[in-house]
């Protein structure tokens, strides 16, 4: 396993300020509608390059995405807001979504939604880049085994989805709320910040406020990783055409890439993996530079037509 070494059209090292993001709605051919934020103008690249669409993981999209911010500035980069971790209502599909096969479909229908698409071509922008990052990086995965010829380029960030009984995930429904940012992060400190908005984990207010911002999506996130995070996507992973890149932290200590990395690099079969120093399973977080450099330094994701 070694990092990407093709050249890239993305600068991250460019001094830009943030770009942020904005929001839309899209409603899918079931009918579900979702929240879906734009980071850049939403055509960046034109038609150069293909769309991203990014899937996050069960952790919800943060406020502050800077991969994804960075990314914007040369790609058109779109992020739906899964079921459960938005406004709660009965046309989010919350309630109607209920396995893999439901989530993996769900994600093409999002996909032609946000690309003006057709049910036999998603998109008018040709082929997709499917990015990920843990239980998005699941479904994402799903999605290109279920239709590899219609992603141009996978990228899978720290994915959930296979399963060694010798290295036995973490159970995340098991976990106090004072355990998550060292379960998630190789800088503790940081990712309790992050994930409390600066409140102490050790304060009882701050349990509860964590535990009532997160039940809704942990409920909805076990319908695929509970009891354990297998779907036996390994039974399909063979499918997947796409050239796929693995970024991997280091310091994961949710899907340690001792064995994962190499347990997903084998199972894909054009897989490029890069193991991404001080950093830990939100490695797109705490590296979000070099997290950049690789997507941008890998098969360029390119128009088909």
């Amino acid at each position: 396993m070694s990092a990407p070494s093709t050249s890239a059209p993305l600068s991250v090292d460019s001094p830009q300020a943030s770009t942020g993001y904005r929001s839309i709605e899209v409603t899918t051919q079931r009918g579900l509608t979702a929240a879906v934020r734009i980071y850049g103008d939403g055509d960046a690249g034109g038609d150069k390059y293909s769309p991203i669409v990014f899937f996050h993981g069960f952790m919800g999209l943060f406020e502050s995405e800077p991969l994804l911010e960075m990314l914007g500035r040369e790609y058109a980069v779109y992020a739906p807001v899964l079921p459960g971790y938005g406004p709660e209502s009965p046309e989010s599909g919350e309630t109607v979504l209920d396995d893999m096969l439901d989530l993996t479909l769900h994600g093409w229908d999002l996909v032609q939604a946000i690309t003006g698409g057709s049910e036999t071509r998603p998109g008018d922008f040709g082929n997709v880049h499917l990015m990920g990052h843990d239980m998005g990086a699941m479904i994402t995965a799903e999605m290109a085994a279920v239709s590899p010829t219609s992603v141009d380029r996978l990228t899978l960030i720290s994915p959930l989805g296979m399963w060694d009984p010798a290295a036995p995930i973490r159970d995340i429904f098991s976990q106090l709320p004072f355990e998550f940012p060292s379960l998630l992060f190789a800088d503790a400190a940081a990712g309790t910040a992050l994930l409390a908005g600066g409140l102490d984990f050790e304060n009882p207010a701050a349990i509860e406020a964590f535990q009532v911002r997160n039940s809704r999506r942990l409920g909805f996130a076990g319908k695929l990783l509970f009891p354990i995070p297998n779907r036996r996507l390994s039974k399909r992973a063979y499918r997947i055409g796409a050239p796929t890149t693995l970024i991997w932290g280091e310091s994961d200590a949710l899907t340690p890439p001792l064995p994962y990395a190499s347990t997903w690099d084998t199972a894909i079969p054009r897989c490029t993996t890069t193991i991404v120093p001080d950093a830990g399973h939100c490695v797109h977080l705490e590296q979000p530079t070099r997290c950049a450099e690789i997507v941008a330094s890998g098969p360029v994701s390119q128009r088909l037509r």
